[in-house]
């Protein structure tokens, strides 16, 4: 028998708007409009002035172990963008800010839970979101679980983002959410933020594709790279990926190719491993300066108006850390009264105690051991 080709398969790449804020017209059609743009970062930039007051509180021990957005900004906010306010679910990994703000999360949430304030993962009602991941990849699972969720409740014009880096892609919760998603034909969107680092880990060194994108091909599910500092690319790829998934076509898989340009957290020393050359190129490729160049070659955008932006995002995360920072002390009753619908006698009793000892919950019978000792 004559071999035949048993598959094919291609990835695009896109970029609309590169580093020196050049834009294609063609490619950027019915994207963004120039108030949306402003607006857009405008919301970059109050995120990267919050990025750096909590560097600062962390270092200054008024909160724990932080990791910046710095320089994956466009990733956030242009998908954030393409999904619906209200609606559309977020299921976030810990670089997503921007986004979440933009939908609704209050900001001093996101300091309550790097500060070990379990408030801060309550999030407020009629918000579509779930907290912050801290383990890498399982959120995905809860993703593609939300996706099937709306499938079978018939719920229409709804779906699902999911965010996760290239370090995730190599767990594998990360397969068994994109086999369910392709296999269900559920609406969530893998959104991969690939900012070529898992920790100290280059991505090439984590695994042997050249691409993340290729991975979905598994799966069957339709997938494209895009340059993720790039804020209309980023937009472009979600929403078309977002009008495919309520449509009922299923889940998509996006590749941004962005990059941190802080450390991993505020626990890690990224100069202990990445060369400074790498980084002072891609400092180059910063979403907050080539959006305001293409905000400036339309005049758009000013000095003035600059100076503006900055004195309000100061004032808005000034605001923000005083919330985080001035709220009351947390009782020790939220340990039972967020956990059970209703409580027993004993739970009661451990509640009042804070004990689960006989001895704690009765200390009159503290006389009766004694007695016990002496005999």
């Amino acid at each position: 028998m004559p071999r035949r080709k048993a598959y094919e398969a291609k990835i695009d790449y896109l970029q609309i708007l590169d580093e020196n804020g050049k834009f294609d017209a063609r490619l950027g059609k019915d994207t963004l409009s120039d108030e949306q743009v402003i607006d857009a970062y405008e919301q970059m930039w109050i995120c990267r002035e919050l990025d750096e007051t909590a560097f600062k509180l962390q270092r200054s021990g008024r909160m724990g172990t932080y990791p910046q957005n710095k320089g994956q900004e466009a990733a956030a906010v242009g998908s954030a963008l393409a999904m619906t306010k209200g609606q559309d679910w977020l299921v976030p990994c810990y670089r997503e800010n921007a986004a979440l703000f933009m939908h609704g999360l209050p900001m001093h949430y996101i300091l309550l839970h790097w500060m070990g304030d379990e408030r801060g993962n309550q999030i407020p009602e009629g918000v579509n979101q779930t907290p912050l991941s801290i383990p890498i990849g399982t959120h995905m699972l809860h993703a593609t679980g939300i996706a099937w969720a709306t499938k079978l409740r018939k719920e229409k014009d709804k779906a699902v983002i999911t965010y996760f880096g290239d370090g995730a892609t190599s767990e594998g919760d990360f397969h068994g959410a994109m086999n369910f998603a392709s296999t269900l034909k559920v609406p969530v969107v893998f959104f991969c933020q690939n900012n070529e680092w898992a920790i100290s880990v280059p991505r090439h060194e984590q695994m042997n594709s050249p691409t993340v994108a290729q991975k979905a091909i598994a799966y069957e599910m339709p997938t494209i790279r895009v340059d993720g500092n790039d804020l209309f690319a980023v937009y472009k790829a979600v929403k078309d990926a977002r009008d495919r998934a309520v449509e009922g076509g299923g889940p998509s898989f996006i590749e941004a190719v962005t990059y941190r340009l802080g450390d991993h957290t505020t626990a890690d020393d990224a100069r202990r491993y990445r060369d400074q050359k790498e980084l002072d190129a891609w400092l180059e490729k910063d979403p907050l300066i080539r959006t305001r160049k293409f905000l400036e070659s339309k005049d758009l955008w000013s000095e003035k108006q600059q100076k503006k932006l900055g004195e309000r995002a100061k004032k808005i995360v000034s605001e923000v850390v005083k919330t985080a920072e001035g709220i009351a002390e947390p009782s020790t009753n939220d340990i039972f009264d967020y956990t059970f619908a209703e409580l027993c006698d004993d739970l009661k009793t451990q509640r009042d105690t804070m004990r689960t000892n006989s001895l704690g919950q009765h200390p009159e019978q503290a006389g009766l051991r004694n007695q016990a000792e002496r005999v």
